[in-house]
């Protein structure tokens, strides 16, 4: 006598109190995944507000180089010339020191100057914005060239008349006088954005705001599916 067969239990469907198997296999990552914070994109707030400071900063340095361009003119060592009168009446400037350094001098004092310039404003703009941001390095180094070409007219322009074969008659024959400022070296331009970014960037690595680090035994999720970096 066989035993009567009994029907197979009905499907398990799943009560909704109970995760499925999506949820299952999701919920590991949720204890890992960090919510989404918000960034702003190019044209966000923060951007704009960034691109703002920087252009302040391109400006404030660049108007600074008309301090510079006076303390050149000051500070600068003189070039002596003469004037003289040649077998045709016509009227020659040489230099009285051929083998001096005051040329030398000038293009020397100007890049030193414009490296102090540089730290000095670095500095400063460390000090104001911790934080940093490539608009403020950009603006930087943009306004140290500008202020470098701002100072340069302005020695020059504040120095001896460039016409020197004016001047030596002015002065008369066999008169020293001083040579008008002339920049020789015109990599001296670079030299106080070359020392503002090398400040900045230094003073931003060695004291600038670190990232919080996660907490201990907090995973970092490893994928953009929720699974945790080994």
């Amino acid at each position: 006598m066989t035993a009567p067969l009994t029907p197979p239990p009905p499907p398990h469907e799943p009560s909704p109190h109970e995760p499925s198997s999506h949820d299952a296999w999701q919920a590991p990552g949720a204890a890992y995944a960090a919510p989404a914070e918000p960034r702003y994109g190019h044209g966000g707030p923060g951007m704009k507000t960034e691109l703002l400071e920087g252009t302040v900063i391109m400006v404030a340095v660049a108007l600074a180089g008309a301090l510079l361009g006076v303390l050149w003119w000051w500070l600068a060592p003189h070039v002596p010339l003469v004037g003289d009168v040649d077998e045709q009446g016509s009227w020659v400037v040489y230099l009285k020191d051929t083998e001096g350094e005051q040329a030398v001098g000038v293009d020397g004092t100007l890049t030193l100057l414009a490296l102090a310039f540089g730290f000095v404003s670095a500095l400063a703009v460390f000090l104001w914005r911790r934080r940093g941001g490539v608009p403020l390095v950009v603006g930087l180094a943009v306004g140290g060239v500008l202020a470098s070409l701002l100072a340069w007219r302005v020695g020059t322009w504040l120095g001896p008349t460039s016409d020197v074969i004016a001047h030596a008659k002015a002065v008369g024959k066999g008169v020293t006088f001083s040579a008008p400022l002339k920049l020789g070296a015109k990599g001296a331009l670079l030299a106080w954005s070359f020392a503002g970014l090398v400040v900045h960037l230094g003073l931003t690595a060695l004291f600038g705001p670190r990232d919080p680090e996660p907490a201990y035994g907090a995973a970092v999720p490893g994928d953009g599916y929720g699974t945790p970096a080994q």
